[in-house]
């Protein structure tokens, strides 16, 4: 089972809200989900990125690999917190 952490769309029409969260690379963008690692909010000016850093760890030690998105949202966020 390959685990992937990505986003997941939440919100309405128009007005998106994602979710980075663990999955099963097999399951569906807004499917079934391990874990939630944190939120993103592109509706904000400017987008606002809160990710739970110690989650994060945990599961990339077991293997689980950021998307390119996600990736690039997670060293957003370490510029800011820096």
């Amino acid at each position: 089972m390959a685990v992937h952490i990505r986003l997941a769309r939440k919100g309405r029409k128009k007005q998106p809200f994602y979710r980075i969260v663990v999955a099963d690379s097999q399951s569906p963008r807004d499917g079934k989900f391990l874990d939630v690692v944190g939120t993103y909010n592109p509706m904000n000016d400017p987008a606002t990125v809160t990710i739970d850093t110690e989650k994060l760890a945990h599961w990339t030690s077991k293997g689980a690999t950021p998307s390119v998105t996600v990736r690039s949202l997670i060293k957003k966020q370490a510029a800011t917190a820096a």
